[in-house]
């Protein structure tokens, strides 16, 4: 994953919401706690976060750097889910699907949190495994409160994990445990949610999820690749890994709880987007690697039934059945694979036998139970040489979807696969602006663009600006009111406008009266010239239709005709 997330990470711009991050984590941290006050305060721990990465070293890939750390910690934290809940060849093949899958990549080379708020899911489902096993309930309260300030929808794996605790049928004492731990993180969050409900504006843009949305969700979770037989073997694969007990109970309510939950909500509340519930993916591969892992062991059976069988001595036909019969689905309080009762083939319920003591063995080596043929039996082929090979050519195997989707992967890792690069939109103003040119911005959020890269946009006149972000405890800054704006372009014959590009012309009628002001007049008063377009964000000059008053000098009268 670590490698992967290196891959072209240094890509050669940023999109709108990594301007934003950047920007933002370059100011102080006084500037960063008052612009949390009245926008981004779901973000506020990622960008003091960020100021101190981007302190070290100021840049794109030290701004994408922690993303692919938070994926790798991820790939190699579903590989210790998978090892503990089956075993760990299911884990190496969890962690590598994780790590392969498109999405997975998408995200970690972004400068957002949200790579981060996936490996804080990851790390909390680990940790609550171990709290059913005996361990603390700190640690995972602690990690629950950490990602839920990171992002705050990340709440919703408290329902995941409440599930599996019913799957698992803990007693009162482990639900107490765990309430105590869920109640203390939420009671943290709790400040944060009642300020960022008041910024809610901000998700504004969001519509409501329709069939489309869910179908694109599925097949970008539940697979390498979003169609064809690696799709459908996948799905098969997950079918399979339901069967799995511990690892189904856990990797199935991570990967269905979040996205039901918020795609629900959202039917009433716009709240969705994929990048909310990332950190539900992790619950996919864990179930592919089951099914893949139940397939093995299926084949397997089928070959060694195949074989010749030497002749049993009596009893031990039986023993023998016992031992084939299906594990049940054991609660997730014992180390291993298994618990201890589900090892011997007991249902989970059933009390544990003790431990034999000498005189147990004694009496055992004198029960009256027949004794096998004195014949000796063959001896049984080596299967931890089998297990490797089988582990080996299941790892090998995922270099087959990879490679499938390799230029997929690429062209993931170009600048043109984001909404915009705002780094081609500089490059484009540096070419073309002169010292003194008007410039506009619609709406005021495309300012990013010159925070970002400030140097093509040096000298020129933003003609809306009052007072700076940082100033301001803004992202944008502060613009003057609406009636300055209009003077101010009264006197112009040119301007530069950085906008939306589905903007001029348009039926879009925008809240913010200085850019309703912006809008009409330079769409009402100004003709286009030319305009260059990146994703959602285009440069464009604008040219006045005709003069403006003041700068009209009157023509000289004509000559009075003279008298004949």
């Amino acid at each position: 994953m670590l490698a992967l997330g290196l891959w072209g990470l240094d890509r050669g711009g940023m999109w709108g919401d990594e301007g934003v991050t950047y920007l933002v984590g370059r100011r102080t941290v006084p500037q960063i706690w008052h612009l949390l006050h009245g926008v981004d305060a779901v973000h506020g721990l990622y960008y003091l976060f960020m100021h101190a990465v981007l302190a070290v070293h100021p840049g794109e890939v030290a701004l994408r750097l922690p993303s692919v750390c938070g994926a790798a910690a991820t790939a190699g934290l579903v590989a210790a889910l998978g090892a503990r809940l089956a075993r760990p060849r299911v884990g190496l093949w969890a962690g590598l699907l994780y790590a392969i899958t498109p999405l997975t990549g998408h995200y970690a080379q972004e400068g957002r949190s949200y790579a981060i708020v996936a490996a804080g899911v990851a790390g909390a489902t680990l940790l609550l495994v171990r709290a059913l096993e005996g361990r603390s309930w700190r640690p995972y309260g602690a990690v629950l409160a950490v990602t839920f300030l990171l992002h705050e929808f990340a709440v919703l794996v408290l329902c995941a994990h409440a599930l599996t605790l019913l799957a698992a049928r803990v007693p009162r004492p482990v639900w107490a445990g765990w309430a105590r731990a869920a109640g203390a993180a939420v009671g943290i969050l709790l400040p944060l949610a009642w300020v960022s409900q008041r910024q809610s504006g901000q998700v504004a843009w969001l519509r409501v999820p329709d069939r489309d949305t869910a179908e694109r969700l599925a097949r970008g979770f539940l697979a390498v690749t979003p169609t064809g037989v690696v799709f459908w073997t996948s799905v098969l694969l997950i079918l399979l890994g339901l069967g799995a007990g511990r690892l189904a109970s856990v990797a199935l309510p991570l990967l269905v709880v979040p996205p039901v939950i918020l795609l629900t909500v959202s039917q009433f509340r716009p709240l969705f987007h994929e990048r909310y519930v990332l950190y539900a993916l992790a619950g996919a591969p864990l179930l592919v690697a089951a099914g893949a892992d139940r397939l093995v062991g299926m084949v397997g059976r089928l070959w060694l039934e195949s074989l010749p069988r030497p002749e049993l001595a009596p009893g031990a036909g039986r023993v023998a059945a016992v031992e084939r019969r299906p594990q049940l689905v054991g609660a997730l309080t014992a180390r291993g694979h298994h618990s201890g009762a589900t090892a011997r083939g007991h249902h989970p319920g059933a009390a544990t036998r003790p431990p034999l003591t000498g005189a147990d063995r004694t009496a055992g080596a004198a029960s009256p139970l027949p004794s096998p043929s004195p014949s000796p039996s063959p001896r049984p082929p080596k299967r931890p040489a089998r297990t490797h090979l089988v582990t080996l050519a299941g790892a090998l195997a995922l270099a087959v979807p990879f490679l499938h989707g390799l230029p997929a992967y690429r062209n993931d890792r170009l600048a043109a696969h984001r909404p915009e690069n705002l780094a081609e939109v500089s490059a484009l103003a540096g070419r073309e602006l002169r010292p003194g040119d008007p410039v506009l911005f619609l709406p005021s959020f495309w300012r990013v663009t010159a925070l970002a890269y400030p140097r093509p946009f040096a000298g020129v006149r933003d003609m809306a600006l009052a007072e700076s972000g940082a100033r301001s405890g803004t992202l944008s800054g502060r613009e003057v009111a609406p009636a300055e704006l209009e003077a101010g372009l009264a006197g112009v014959d040119r301007v530069w406008i950085v906008a939306q590009s589905n903007l001029l012309p348009s039926r879009w009628v925008p809240g913010d009266p200085v850019d309703r002001v912006k809008l009409d007049v330079v769409d009402g008063e100004f003709a286009r010239r030319r305009q260059y377009v990146s994703g959602r964000v285009k440069l464009a000059l604008y040219i006045r239709r005709t003069p403006p008053q003041d700068m009209l000098t009157p023509a000289p009268a004509p000559p009075s005709p003279g008298r004949p």
